[in-house]
């Protein structure tokens, strides 16, 4: 339990952590360049998103570019400082030195159009009072960003982190008593993709085709994107590909995505090396996102051919991965 001293102390802390509510997060901003076509287009492109009211003389720019208007790139926005940055500190010293994003929403008020010239404006809307999550005991803090062009409010944009200070682990006894390997998280199985599932597990790749348009599509849907049809058949992948974007992730290490068994650091825990996720171009023309195998995570580039392959990761679980270089397609 908590000596009087010490809730005391948290008392003070959340009160001076919530006095920071409705203060201005950063220095108001303008976006440095207006709401233009070739941003437009460049968006389109990375999220294959080919809705037509995002082009010609009439285009609106797709809502879920709403921060983008506003972000400084690499160079930033000069003189923006202001109360969010006081506020980390005071969690830093309070010994929350640690962050993570947890999530964030938008809200569209009116469309934005090329040439519109964007303001923005932050405030700090909310501190929560202290909460202990598997990470970590810290307060979840969120922003609010007002975007607005012409004085008018086009929309908003909420971002919520948590500064905690991580929870300690519990050191391991012996070996014996180490917690057994990590099982890779299940899909999320529904009457639109059982069929996908059904196909992978007999070593299929199976892609959607709407019987109305002949439109291919993936992942699966209960109908046509293009004419709106319900009906559909499929099409069995013939396993080629390429790299067309991928990440690598670092951190946190999730064990159940290593490739190999675990290892052990000296501390006891299990460690995960990186691993690359890459969005992978079929050669029927649909992108699938899946680990990429068979070359080290710093070797994989954008373009780079590769073929698919079965993994089975356990008596329940085969999911499809895409092998660079030589592979035999139906390997499991």
């Amino acid at each position: 339990m908590n000596e009087p001293d010490e809730l005391d102390a948290l008392d003070e802390l959340g009160l001076r952590l919530k006095a920071y509510e409705g203060r201005a997060a950063a220095v108001a901003g303008m976006g440095k360049d207006p709401v233009n076509e070739p941003m437009i287009r460049h968006w389109c492109e990375a999220m294959g998103d080919t809705n037509p009211a995002y082009e010609g003389p009439d285009a609106v720019a797709p809502p879920t570019m709403l921060q983008a208007w506003t972000m400084g790139g690499l160079s930033g926005h000069t003189g923006r400082s202001g109360a969010f940055d006081e506020l980390l500190g005071l969690l830093d010293d309070a010994g929350y030195t640690s962050v993570v994003a947890t999530d964030c929403e938008q809200e569209y008020v009116r469309p934005l159009r090329p040439g519109d010239e964007i303001t923005f404006d932050a405030v700090i809307e909310s501190v929560s009072e202290r909460k202990t999550t598997k990470l970590g005991t810290g307060h979840f803090v969120t922003t609010r960003m007002n975007v607005r062009t012409g004085g008018e409010l086009a929309g908003t944009h909420r971002f919520r982190i948590l500064k905690y200070a991580p929870a300690r682990r519990k050191p391991k006894e012996s070996k014996e008593l180490e917690e057994p390997r990590s099982r890779r998280p299940r899909p999320v199985v529904n009457r639109d993709n059982a069929g996908f599932w059904e196909g992978v597990e007999r070593h299929r790749l199976l892609i959607q085709r709407c019987t109305g348009c002949r439109e291919l599509r993936f992942p699966w849907l209960p109908g046509c994107n293009g004419c709106g049809c319900l009906e559909w058949d499929t099409v069995e992948a013939s396993g080629e590909g390429t790299v067309y974007s991928y990440v690598v992730m670092h951190y946190p290490p999730f064990p159940a995505f290593t490739e190999s068994d675990h290892a052990a650091d000296a501390a006891g825990s299990y460690v995960a090396g990186p691993y690359a996720v890459g969005l992978i171009e079929l050669a029927e023309g649909v992108r699938i996102v899946s680990n990429v195998i068979g070359v080290p995570y710093d070797k994989v580039r954008i373009g780079m051919p590769v073929r698919l392959q079965f993994e089975r990761y356990d008596e329940e679980l085969v999911l499809p991965v895409f092998r660079a270089g030589e592979a035999d397609g139906g390997g499991s």
